[in-house]
């Protein structure tokens, strides 16, 4: 640390003499890298992952297929296909669900599968549009700010549906908003923080995202008369959020540096380093990784081109991609097998994000001190192995029961990854294009999520081989990623290029860095 120290102090700052210093180092040196102003602006900015859960998953709920009854007695009624007309009835009236009001059972029942794949095919399309956003002008509170308002406006809107079509073009929308949320939130949560804490902090976001789950199956218990009543119940909270929260919340201090408005990034320093009971001295200034002054930086673009255009960052991204993807896949994959625990709705879907939990507490415990890359690998292929022993054992008798142990253990080792990789993939990226990076993958995961469903309709066990499968593939790839444990969060491409060059040539792949 001494040594970084006094290089960093080397030269003469704007002020004369004074202390020239990245962000992670005015953290480190005088702010504070864990403290009460961080504490607090994490927690009101990771409540958007309680929001974004709620927005994703109310479709359990509002599009369930109710019981039905017949009020004529038992075997008086026609085809269940015919609903009304046959004398059928649903147990809790005609509201209760998108299915039973507009009847999308059996031939229609595609439906609601066509809802659900709209949906993420929407977030795939916001998390590219909005991650730009977040890195250019509009920045990480801005786009944040605008997705939870939009958020709530179109959840309300739904809940006004007068048919299936419009339904379906505001689930849309709603997914259009809502596929950036926890990446933005993820990332202005983090980036004051110092990089002792940044990994740690980070892979709590998860906890949020279950307990949201959680929230929601609680409150879809209380109104299972009406599905409207829900989606304006779970809606409410994002305005709220957007009306109430976001004008305390402070913009992400790297954004502001990046951006050449340094008074601003200097001033949430200040305010960092005065509520966490510290100071920074008056001859503190700001650099970036890359350069001696910043007032004399060439603003840096912040295109997802740019990405591709370094060899650094190229193979990364195209890794990431695709390890996101296989993640997803598995991961809602098994968790639309939570339906077997044969318990009621409600009760399975607080089961399954029960069973997330152990998954988040072991790379939170394990982050700092076995690194991200071997936990990775370690996790997915753990989950990989665990489904494909469950494809390859038959659900009948007893074995039934070792078949879904093996499929837990699947979800507990898929969990973990999944939490890893969001603190994994945005310590992969410089500031400048870390949210266009982090959208790219969250666009993945969304397409993972589509096939999900896809892959579980094709019978018991063949799910769980092609999940196997997955998972392995995934834990090989992440071996030619970095590690990024106790490494700098780079401000620029070029600070990401020189302080990651590999020490000799040809040891790409050995070392981690990977390129195309």
């Amino acid at each position: 640390m001494s040594t970084t120290t006094e290089a960093l102090l080397a030269g003469s700052g704007s002020g004369g003499g004074g202390e020239r210093l990245s962000i992670d180092d005015a953290l480190a040196l005088h702010a504070g890298e864990f403290g009460l102003w961080q504490l607090w602006h994490f927690l009101l900015v990771t409540a958007a992952w309680t929001l974004e859960a709620m927005h994703t998953m109310v479709m359990i709920f509002a599009d369930r297929e109710p019981a039905m009854w017949c009020p004529a007695g038992d075997g008086r009624c026609g085809d269940r296909c015919a609903g009304a007309a046959a004398g059928w009835e649903w147990e809790q009236g005609s509201g209760s669900s998108t299915v039973a009001e507009w009847g999308l059972v059996c031939d229609e029942r595609y439906k609601v599968g066509l809802v659900q794949a709209l949906f993420f095919a929407g977030s795939m399309i916001g998390a590219g549009v909005f991650g730009h956003l977040s890195d250019s002008f509009l920045g990480r509170k801005g786009t944040l700010h605008v997705v939870c308002f939009l958020n709530a406006i179109f959840g309300l809107l739904t809940a006004l549906s007068p048919n299936y079509w419009v339904y379906m073009a505001l689930r849309l929308l709603t997914g259009f908003s809502a596929g950036s949320v926890c990446l933005c939130a993820f990332v202005l949560a983090t980036e004051p923080i110092g990089p002792s804490y940044r990994g740690v902090t980070g892979m709590s976001t998860c906890y949020f995202f279950s307990g949201g789950i959680a929230a929601l199956a609680g409150i879809a218990a209380m109104c299972q008369s009406s599905w409207r009543l829900l989606y304006a119940v779970t809606s409410m909270p994002s305005l709220v959020f957007a009306l109430v929260v976001m004008p305390f919340v402070s913009e992400s201090p790297r954004w502001y540096l990046v951006r050449r408005r340094t008074d601003d990034a200097m001033r949430v320093l200040r305010n960092i380093a005065s509520t966490n009971g510290r100071s920074i001295p008056d001859g503190v200034t700001l650099k970036l990784d890359d350069e001696d002054d910043i007032n004399k930086k060439v603003e840096e673009s912040s295109s997802i081109l740019d990405v591709f255009r370094s060899r650094a960052t190229r193979g990364r991204l195209v890794l990431s991609v695709f390890i996101s993807f296989l993640c997803s896949a598995v991961y809602f994959g098994l968790s639309l097998n939570v339906v077997n625990l044969k318990l009621n709705l409600y009760i399975s879907v607080v089961a399954n994000c029960l069973a997330e939990m152990p998954g988040f507490l072991l790379t939170t415990v394990l982050l700092q001190r076995v690194g991200r890359k071997p936990l990775a690998i370690g996790s997915m292929i753990l989950s990989g192995v665990f489904c494909t022993s469950a494809g390859l054992i038959a659900g009948v008798g007893a074995l039934r029961v070792v078949r879904m142990a093996c499929g837990m253990v699947g979800i507990f080792g898929m969990a973990a990854t999944y939490n890893l990789l969001i603190v994994y993939t945005a310590e992969l990226f410089p500031t400048t294009v870390r949210t266009a990076a982090m959208g790219c993958t969250a666009q993945a995961s969304q397409m993972g999520a589509i096939l999900a469903p896809l892959v579980v309709v094709l019978g018991e066990q063949v799910p769980f081989a092609v999940f196997g499968a997955f998972g392995i593939v995934g834990g090989l790839l992440v071996f030619c990623l970095p590690e990024t444990m106790n490494k700098p969060l780079y401000d620029t491409m070029f600070g990401l290029e020189k302080g990651e060059r590999a020490p000799k040539s040809g040891e790409e792949v050995i070392s981690g860095n990977f390129e195309i």
